[in-house]
């Protein structure tokens, strides 16, 4: 299992758990944390082990902060090349990854972590979290993802209010405009993100890959395309052999026992 300085691994029952670990900047990105998590994701694809993983961040106060500002301080940032080399890989490795990735926001998700958020496949909040594309307060627009992701869960109108205005965005708010997808108590934000992380764990990871890559290419086709799609895809699913253990297990009237095969 890889170990790294600013991220801790650690894999139990075929959840994942990914912590950013640099608590003391509200756990932001800094060099060697992009480098490491987009190694995380690429680690957490190629183990048949890992059936689901979850990103959360360390303490009580932040998922993620975004860009760790003080790192290039007083020196020429090229931005493009950030987001070309080490952002825009590891958003695009969340969303094809064939595995259910969740999102467990404990605390501040702002600029690149509200966009680390957003690019998971469903969103658990602590009450007391907030979301917040920050990037409009420094005088850039946002990235990694979040002006795509922002249109199509909350519509062009909003999308436009968050990122132009870079205000807060309550828990109570991001539930109700549909950001995420559950808001508890933080006492509560473990418990109930690794229990679903657990019925994932034992679910067709198989299918659940398909299911994400049919939901992308369904964002950009009409629906005639995705008639043809959806029956290449659900071929390609039937052959699987968690497929035919739900048959089976149907058949004898008992819990399946999916194995992600």
């Amino acid at each position: 299992m890889p170990t790294y300085q600013t991220l801790l691994y650690e894999l139990a029952d075929g959840v994942l758990t990914v912590t950013l670990n640099r608590p003391d900047v509200y756990n932001a990105f800094n060099e060697q944390m992009k480098k490491e998590m987009n190694d995380a994701l690429k680690e957490a694809e190629k183990d048949p082990n890992v059936r689901c993983v979850v990103i959360r961040g360390a303490g009580d106060k932040a998922f993620c902060s975004g860009q760790d500002l003080k790192e290039h301080a007083g020196g020429k940032r090229l931005l493009k090349e950030s987001l070309e080399k080490s952002y825009n890989p590891m958003i695009r490795k969340m969303r094809t990854m064939g595995k259910p990735i969740i999102g467990m926001i404990n605390g501040v998700a702002a600029g690149a972590g509200c966009s680390l958020a957003l690019a998971c496949d469903m969103r658990i909040m602590s009450s007391t979290a907030k979301l917040i594309e920050v990037f409009i307060r420094i005088g850039l627009v946002p990235d990694s993802g979040s002006h795509w992701f922002l249109s199509r869960l909350v519509g062009m109108a909003k999308a436009f209010e968050y990122a132009a205005t870079g205000r807060d965005i309550s828990a109570e708010e991001a539930e109700r405009v549909g950001l995420v997808n559950k808001v508890v108590p933080s006492d509560k934000l473990e418990e109930e993100t690794m229990s679903l992380a657990k019925k994932f764990a034992q679910a067709p990871t198989k299918s659940i890959g398909l299911i994400k890559r049919t939901l992308n290419k369904a964002l950009s086709s009409d629906l005639n395309t995705i008639l043809d799609y959806e029956a290449c895809i659900q071929q390609i699913a039937s052959e699987t052999e968690d497929h035919r253990e739900g048959v089976k297990a149907f058949l004898e009237k008992r819990p399946a026992n999916f194995q992600g095969r």
